[in-house]
């Protein structure tokens, strides 16, 4: 079915490419002309930071906000303790509540990079669902909730099924998951009248409970929408990279790294990323994406610019950018590179190379760093590194060192 949206909301959302499923077209549609929509997202606090499989969502909620609609970021402090067995081959290990709460502060310091936090109504709102969760009455809950529910549908959706399917354990505990996110929706229409909720695709059966629940108990017409579950051309799951997640807080990666990630993007994911991940224009998004040959990794500098711009500001950006010119194009040392910075008793009579790239992030293990030099990946200040048994002492540190792992990954390692 081809629909012809009336709302800029859902324009958006259809031409760049942010639109796998909604639960009404036209439903949503006429509601986001009549008035404002506050619509929300959920996250469940399961790490310090976001990566950068949740931008698509975060996008989401920035072209809602920006639309004229009122954005919503749910923490999960509540559902979090239970944990999301959606497409999950293994239980989520259980999380103490003071670790929740600490990942809750890591996480939300993004979203004020994103959406604008104030009280106007298309101001964000930013909630917790231990609001509501924490207190609930267990006996209340299931004669209130639990009678709506029915276990035949549960086991039907696909997230459940395919767990079942392969004969894997499935907990009571994770199996009442998408009983409290159903809940979470009624709670936040109850509450601040929320109308829509969002989600990657592998959300549809959460989604669709909280719909379901919502019109029997209150008899609240409410919508559902789902961007597609990305993964990039060569077939690895958004936001993955060799050297593990691509992590949103800078403490965790950092804007060079961060930056880097995106000007690696594969040549046929370039005009996607660009329309889901920047806000350049549709037409610039698609004439930059069908350059070839060289002119595409200018394409590539300006998807990088413009997503480290959004995630972490325009001078982050531009050092990113300088550094990695006078990285790859002089050969020099950048400012902005990842740093190792050691003390004279750290390095003692001498510290391995090896231990080196591990602390560099080059490596994972001394193994893998041992592998890295055997195949002639490594490099120390731009000359090949071919003896995994070198030490460096006090005096070869008189000046940084610079490490490379192929040639796009480096770091520094100097006296701090």
């Amino acid at each position: 079915m081809t629909y012809h949206p009336k709302s800029e909301f859902m324009r958006v959302m259809m031409e760049r490419g942010f639109l796998a499923d909604c639960t009404d077209y036209q439903g949503l549609d006429e509601a986001l002309v009549a008035g404002v929509v506050p619509a929300y997202i959920g996250f469940d606090a399961t790490a310090k930071s976001l990566h950068v499989g949740s931008l698509i969502q975060i996008m989401m909620l920035r072209w809602l906000q920006k639309t004229g609609h009122k954005p919503i970021t749910l923490m999960g402090g509540g559902t979090t303790k239970v944990g999301d067995p959606s497409f999950r081959a293994d239980e989520r290990p259980l999380l103490t509540e003071a670790q929740i709460n600490a990942n809750i502060d890591g996480i939300q310091q993004v979203f004020a990079k994103y959406v604008d936090y104030n009280e106007s109504d298309t101001g964000a709102l930013m909630l917790n669902n231990a609001e509501w969760l924490d207190g609930l009455n267990y006996l209340a809950f299931l004669r209130d909730i639990g009678r709506h529910f029915s276990v035949n549908r549960m086991l039907a959706f696909e997230s459940v099924k395919s767990r079942i399917d392969r004969e894997q354990s499935l907990s009571f505990l994770e199996f009442n998951y998408m009983i409290l996110q159903a809940y979470d929706f009624l709670e936040l229409n109850r509450r601040y009248g929320c109308a829509l909720q969002m989600g990657g695709s592998d959300q549809w059966g959460n989604i669709v409970n909280g719909i379901d629940l919502t019109r029997r108990v209150i008899g609240q017409e409410i919508y559902g929408l789902t961007s597609p579950l990305l993964t990039t051309s060569d077939g690895k799951k958004m936001g993955k990279s060799a050297d593990g997640a691509v992590w949103l807080n800078a403490d965790m990666r950092s804007p060079y790294e961060f930056w880097q990630f995106w000007r690696n993007t594969t040549d046929a994911d370039v005009g996607r990323f660009l329309k889901l991940y920047t806000e350049l224009p549709i037409e610039d998004c698609d004439r930059l994406g069908a350059l070839e040959g060289s002119e595409i990794n200018n394409a590539k500098i300006i998807l990088a610019n413009e997503v480290t711009t959004l995630c972490h500001g325009a001078e982050a950006a531009a050092a990113a950018e300088a550094t990695a010119r006078e990285v790859f194009e002089k050969g020099g040392i950048g400012d902005d590179l990842p740093t190792v910075a050691l003390t004279s008793d750290e390095v003692g009579d001498g510290i391995s190379i090896v231990q080196l790239i591990v602390r560099s992030g080059l490596a994972k293990t001394g193994k893998e760093a041992k592998r890295l030099i055997a195949e002639n990946g490594a490099k120390i200040d731009d000359a090949p590194l071919t003896d995994a048994g070198l030490m460096i002492n006090v005096d070869a540190l008189a000046n940084p060192i610079k490490l490379s792992a192929g040639k796009k990954r480096h770091a520094l390692v100097k006296l701090g």
